[in-house]
C-alpha cells in the first residue's frame, strides 16, 4: 500500500498512540482524519478533525458519513479501567468491551462498505500484548483485547474478498496518559506509530511491535505453564 495515496481515519487521535499515528500518516504524505470525542482537542496540523465517540452508533455512522473517501481506518481508540474480571465493576467491564469489542466492531461495520466502494484498502486494529497474556488487574482489558484479536482474524476472513486487508498491531506498555504512573518497561509511542504504517504499508496481518511481544507471541505454544508458570508452585 502506498500510503501517499491514502486517506486515513485514526480513532483516539488527540493523544498518545493515536496522535503520533496520524502525524506519521501525514509526514507520507496521507490524508488524515483525527477522530476524538471532542475535535477541539485535536492539535494536529494538517489533519482534520472530526466528531467520534466509537461506542455511539450514531456518532459512527455520521463519521462514516463524513469521511465516506477513507481508504484506510486505524481502530486505535481505547480505555484501560484496571478492572479485575472477578472483582471490578460491571460498568468497568462494560466499558472494556464496549470500546474494544463492540466499538471497533462498529466502526468496521460502517467503515467497510466505505472502503468497498473506494476500490479497497486496509484496516488496522491496535491490539496489545494483553491479548495474549493477562494479570488479574488487566483481566478486563485483556479479556476485551482477546476478543477483539479473535475478531479481528473474522473479519480478515470476511473481508479479504472486498480486497481489504485487516492488520493487527500487538504492544506492549508504550509511555501515553494511559500508563502514567505504572513503573513498567515503556517504548515510544513515536516509534510505534512507524512500525505500525510501515507494516500496513507491506501488506502485513499482524505486527509485532516489541519485544514482550514477540516473547509472549513464542509462549503462546507453550500453553498455560509456559505463560503462568507461577500456577505451578500454587497447587
Amino acid at each position: 500500500m502506498n500510503i501517499s495515496k491514502q486517506v486515513a481515519l485514526v480513532t483516539g487521535a488527540n493523544r498518545g498512540l493515536g496522535k503520533h499515528l496520524a502525524e506519521e500518516l501525514l509526514k507520507r504524505g496521507a490524508k488524515v482524519y483525527a477522530g476524538a470525542r471532542n475535535p477541539e482537542s485535536v492539535n494536529i496540523p494538517g489533519a482534520i478533525p472530526i466528531q467520534l465517540d466509537i461506542t455511539n452508533p450514531e456518532s459512527v455512522k455520521a463519521a462514516a458519513s463524513t469521511a465516506s473517501d477513507v481508504t484506510l481506518l486505524i481502530n486505535n481508540a481505547g480505555t484501560s479501567t484496571g478492572a479485575s474480571v472477578l472483582t471490578g465493576s460491571w460498568d468497568d467491564i462494560h466499558l472494556e468491551f464496549d470500546t474494544h469489542v463492540f466499538g471497533t466492531l462498529s466502526m468496521v461495520r460502517d467503515f467497510a462498505p466505505v472502503l468497498e466502494k473506494n476500490g479497497g484498502g486496509s484496516i488496522l486494529n491496535i491490539l496489545s500484548v494483553l491479548s495474549w497474556y493477562t494479570t488479574d488487574s488487566t483481566g478486563a482489558y485483556s479479556a476485551a483485547k482477546s476478543a477483539e484479536w479473535s475478531m479481528t482474524n473474522a473479519l480478515r476472513l470476511s473481508l479479504a474478498p472486498k480486497n481489504i486487508t485487516v492488520s493487527g498491531l500487538h504492544v506492549g506498555y508504550m509511555d501515553t496518559d494511559m500508563t502514567k504512573g505504572l513503573e513498567k518497561p515503556k517504548s515510544d509511542p513515536k516509534k510505534i506509530a512507524e512500525i505500525a504504517i510501515n507494516g500496513i504499508e507491506n501488506g502485513l496481518y499482524e505486527i509485532i511491535a516489541d519485544d514482550i511481544s514477540t516473547n509472549v507471541q513464542k509462549g503462546l505454544s507453550g500453553g498455560v505453564n509456559a505463560l503462568y508458570p507461577e500456577l505451578l508452585t500454587i497447587k
